[in-house]
């Protein structure tokens, strides 16, 4: 443990003082026992629930830390609470945490505050032993404080959790949405069948070749990679229609040069992945200087005929999605020809249908956004109060006598 001052009457303690260990109860089953004892009980390893059996072993509050193929550093998962009926595997150490001496929501978050690492041995798949983990040294406060903090922590997390429920309906009212108005469009008019599926009868399939002023392939070679320098826009770095800066790869200004020869990425271009994976698309965000990756296309739309932003949508939505995966080539990784791209017919409709469709999706992406940086936010304010409460910088002395859970 690193050095620490924590408050005079916080009390030191080793982890086999403060719990009861039950790893001789442990029974691992293999993938094809596991298969046919399918079920409802949980059955958890080193990092967390991996299957559902229909046979339990435990029943009550347990603490599992990691005994093998874990994360033990600090901040890191190493442990979890596990309530109820459940199996375990010998990939975990079953802790509880002894009665008038430790709280299980502590112990969990103390255990993911601490460095561990020092206490794992093995070079190619880590191993704490239980003879080294009950030596880990625990900084205790009384026991009402270790529930205060708990108490504290868990409501953070809570408030996180409901945060990230709102971001996934909200995700999937976006793709029901996106998939509705590709096939029905905005005005309730009657639809026509074509190869992609039922569209609006006013709409077009009309090929990506023509809506767009140019259509460029990337050099067909690997940039040198730095650690600065100008940007490059690689496929990892598009994700569900957005540009995601990291994790950020670099090019020398002098290969930028070499790679723009054909086209000078500007905002509002459309970057688009042709291979591993297909289909990935996004636009340039404002004030990006970039060179491309390989496996990368650049489309830059006629703004007279195609809203930017309805394309990169169109390409994740179902019937143009559909069909644009059916049409890649290759055994081991699928991909798009630039020719096979050029020609993809693209369901279009009036330039102004485009924008109150792009309108309604970019509310969605709001919203999304939103959820997105509060999210982070707690988890920010999650790891502050962790790091101040373990170590007894914050107090949790004055919620002590409010209700707290037992």
């Amino acid at each position: 443990m690193r050095e620490m001052n924590f408050p005079e009457y916080w009390e030191m303690m080793s982890l086999e003082d403060v719990t009861s260990i039950f790893d001789k109860k442990r029974v691992p089953l293999n993938e094809s026992r596991r298969q046919q004892m399918q079920g409802e009980y949980p059955y958890c390893g080193a990092n967390g629930v991996v299957d559902y059996v229909n046979d339990y072993i435990f029943d009550g509050e347990y603490v599992l830390l990691a005994e093998d193929g874990g994360y033990w550093g600090s901040f890191e998962n190493s442990a979890y609470l596990m309530q109820g009926k459940f199996w375990v595997n010998n990939h975990a150490h079953i802790l509880q945490a002894k009665q008038g001496v430790a709280d299980n929501y502590f112990l969990v978050y103390q255990l993911n505050y601490l460095d561990i690492k020092p206490f794992i041995s093995g070079t190619t798949r880590g191993k704490l032993n239980q003879g080294i983990m009950k030596g880990i040294p625990l900084a205790l406060p009384p026991l009402p404080e270790q529930r205060a903090i708990a108490h504290i922590l868990q409501t953070i997390q809570e408030a996180k959790a409901a945060r990230q429920r709102e971001l996934a309906l909200e995700r999937e009212r976006k793709a029901a949405l996106m998939d509705y108005l590709f096939s029905y469009g905005t005005k309730g008019e009657p639809r026509k069948q074509t190869e992609i599926g039922e569209i609006p009868e006013s709409w077009e399939l009309v090929e990506l070749d023509k809506v767009c002023c140019k259509i460029v392939d990337c050099p067909h070679s690997t940039p040198k990679f730095l650690e600065s320098g100008v940007l490059c826009a690689r496929n990892f770095n598009i994700r569900s229609g957005l540009y995601v800066k990291e994790p950020a790869s670099y090019t020398s200004e002098a290969e930028y040069l070499e790679r723009i020869k054909r086209l000078i990425p500007r905002e509002d271009d459309v970057l688009f992945s042709r291979e591993a994976p297909i289909g990935e698309a996004c636009l340039i965000p404002p004030d990006t200087r970039l060179s491309l990756g390989q496996r990368m296309m650049l489309l830059r739309v006629n703004p007279l005929v195609l809203d930017g932003y309805f394309l990169v949508q169109g390409f994740y939505a179902t019937p143009l999605r559909t069909k644009m995966l059916s049409l890649g080539r290759g055994v081991t990784a699928k991909h798009l020809n630039v020719r096979d791209v050029k020609q993809l017919e693209i369901p279009t409709p009036s330039l102004s249908e485009q924008q109150e469709i792009s309108q309604v999706l970019q509310a969605c992406d709001t919203k999304i956004a939103s959820l997105e940086r509060e999210i982070a936010r707690l988890d920010e304010l999650f790891h502050a109060m962790l790091d101040e409460l373990m170590t007894g910088q914050r107090s949790a002395v004055s919620l002590i006598d409010a209700e707290l859970p037992n």
